[in-house]
Formats: C-alpha cells, structure tokens, sequence
C-alpha cells in the first residue's frame, strides 16, 4: 500500500527534523520545505495528503501559501493544519488579525507544540477521508459531467473531486487530486479515454478506471481490458449501474465481474439486464 504523504512547511530545522522522525515512525511519507516556493514545488511535485503550515520568515510568507494552495482549484481539496507563532514571534512570522480571518484550514494550533500532539489530529482526518472514494468525472459534454456529479454528491461514501473535458486533462488531474476512481468517457476530443487511461496507470496505478460509454463495441471492450481499465458501463445502463460499479471499482475488483473474465460484449451487456 502506498504510504500517506504529509508536508510540513516551517523554517525551524529541529521542529521540521522532529516532525519527520514522529510521522515516518507511524508510517507515513513526510516531505519538508523550508520556504513559500519550496511549498508550492513540493505540492506540485507530490500532491501530498495534507500539509501542515508551520511558520515562515517573514511573516506573511505563511499567509501567502495558504492563499495559492485554497485558490489554485487542482490543489484547494489538500487539508490543512496550521501552527501559528508564539505570541513573542508573531512581528516576525506569525498571522494578522486579518489575515486569520481568511484561514481555511482543518486545525490551528500555536506553538510551542510537540508533533506527537499533532499525530491525533492527522490520522483521524486522514481515516475519516480514506473511508470516502474519491471520483473524477471525465466526459466531454456539461449536462452529463452535471447530472453524474449531481447524483454521486449525493451520496455518503462517495466525494467528487473534480471534472475534467478531455482526455489530456484527465491524465493532468489524476496526478494532482488523487481520485479513488476516474470515470471516464471515450469519445473526447484532445485525447481521447482509452488513450487517457493508458497513461493514468503508466503514471498513477492507484486510480482506477471505470469506462462510462456510449460505444461499447467488442473492440472498445476488449482495448479497455488491454489497458488496464477495472471496469465499463454502457451509459444506456448507468442510471441503474454507475453507482454500483465506482463502489466495486473503488475496491479494486471488475465490474461487471465479466469484464475481468474476459467475457464480449454480449456478455458485458447480458450483466446489466
């Protein structure tokens, strides 16, 4: 299984070394930066988890990358948990008044704090996360991105995480949101699906394809096997289906279980009679 990532974002070296030993002790990834940019490349680099947002000189530096990661609509779905100055350190690297009333974040402590205080804080919003499957929509047509997004927030499990209008683009937001499942159409313009996901699994294996088309001849069947897409619903079926097969997908087994056995066509239909 991969490992969770977390960023830690703070220019104190021993706190930063600290963080570090106490997350990678509990398994998980941990990346560090010591400045703004260094943040933002990291983000870009990794798409880490969740970031905690120590503090930075000089003050405002932290503000400013809060401001880019909750604007920047590929990477605004990151939690995050912020570690204010002490009161003695807020001229030089702690939040305004102002600026704290622009927070988006999960948690906000003040230091002096131990990791081991933050522990708790992490794992539980991460487990309350990982029990949600987390879907990219991709099909090239508004109104059918809108009513599948309409349905699926409407339920408890699931999280649309975003949206994407081409093949060229799902690959882009696979990388940077991360999605349980991608649901994806074939036929679409730039790239196109089987193309798409031929490299979301060379790139991001984790992420599973579900097909949602219109076309489900034998030989779109049979090159979405070949690709490695975990599953594929006729869009005549998906009122009935789609729900169903991102929860079996999202699990990491076909779906329908003929698609897996290799079966045609007639037989892949035959599953949703």
């Amino acid at each position: 299984m991969e490992k969770k990532k977390i960023l830690i974002v703070d220019d104190e070296p021993a706190f930063v070394e600290a963080f570090r030993v106490t997350f990678e002790a509990k398994g998980y990834k941990v990346l560090t930066a010591s400045s703004r940019k260094e943040a933002q490349e990291a983000v870009r680099r990794h798409g880490p988890q969740l970031v905690v947002l120590g503090t930075l000189y000089p003050r405002g530096e932290a503000f400013v990358f809060h401001n880019w990661l909750k604007k920047d609509p590929h990477f605004r779905h990151i939690p995050l948990i912020v570690l204010d100055a002490p009161p003695e350190q807020r001229g030089m690297r702690g939040w305004l008044s102002i600026e704290g009333m622009q927070l988006e974040a999960e948690d906000y402590m003040i230091k002096p704090v131990e990791p081991s205080a933050i522990y708790p804080l992490v794992r539980n919003f991460l487990e309350r996360r990982a029990e949600k499957i987390r879907v990219l929509v991709v099909d090239d047509h508004t109104m059918v991105r809108d009513g599948i997004c309409a349905v699926l927030r409407l339920q408890e499990d699931m999280e649309v995480v975003g949206e994407a209008t081409n093949g060229r683009e799902a690959v882009e937001k696979t990388l940077t949101l991360m999605p349980t499942v991608v649901l994806m159409d074939i036929v679409m313009p730039v790239m196109n699906g089987l193309e798409a996901t031929k490299e979301i699994l060379k790139l991001r294996p984790e992420s599973k394809i579900l097909i949602l088309t219109q076309y489900d001849e034998e030989e779109n069947l049979l090159v979405a096997r070949q690709v490695g897409a975990y599953g594929f619903i006729p869009k005549r079926a998906a009122s009935s289906a789609l729900l169903e097969g991102i929860r079996t997908v999202g699990k990491g087994q076909y779906y329908p279980p003929s698609f897996g056995e290799g079966g045609g066509a007639q037989a892949i239909r035959g599953s949703f009679i």
